[in-house]
């Protein structure tokens, strides 16, 4: 199964793909899709849109695990967030890519065993989980591929997504 994660964001949009087989991840792909500051938002959206397209064609996964939102301060942020983040779905929903999404609390249970975990200990078991030698940077990537360890532990396989009710 190959799994595409996306950190969503609108000025940085962290994403990672990995393959994930007979409970043993391969390392495909990471990085993070930017956009200038200084554009305008309807063409960062649009931008963000064209570059996860490209991306999705070329490692054609079986699905995308994407995190859902949770912001308690910014409201502006939140809503920037969450329309960059609909680009991304519609992105994934126009080629039929099954889309799964996990809150932070699901991501940071499913790579460090503990809801709670602090950002480097994710990081860290991320990169012991896909056998890397350093952490992935940009952070955004690093949180994108530890959300396709969150789908993987979730519902790889066929029991798994049985039990989740997918």
């Amino acid at each position: 199964m190959i799994i595409f994660g996306i950190d969503p964001g609108y000025a940085t949009v962290g994403w990672g793909c990995v393959r994930y087989e007979r409970a043993r991840f391969t390392m495909l792909d990471y990085g993070a899709a930017t956009t200038p500051a200084d554009m305008a938002f309807s063409q960062r959206l649009l931008m963000i849109h064209g570059e996860m397209t490209e991306l999705l064609e070329r490692y054609n996964p079986d699905a995308l695990a994407v995190e859902k939102l949770y912001f308690k301060n910014n409201q502006k942020t939140a809503i920037d967030v969450a329309q960059a983040r609909g680009v991304i779905l519609l992105a994934a929903q126009q080629r039929g890519t099954p889309i799964f999404e996990y809150t932070p609390l699901q991501v940071k249970s499913s790579v460090t065993g503990f809801g709670k975990a602090e950002k480097p200990q994710v990081m860290e078991m991320t990169r012991r989980l896909l056998r890397l030698n350093e952490i992935p940077r940009p952070d955004d990537a690093a949180d994108a591929l530890a959300i396709t360890i969150c789908h993987a532990q979730t519902c790889a396989t066929p029991l798994k997504r049985r039990l989740a009710g997918l």
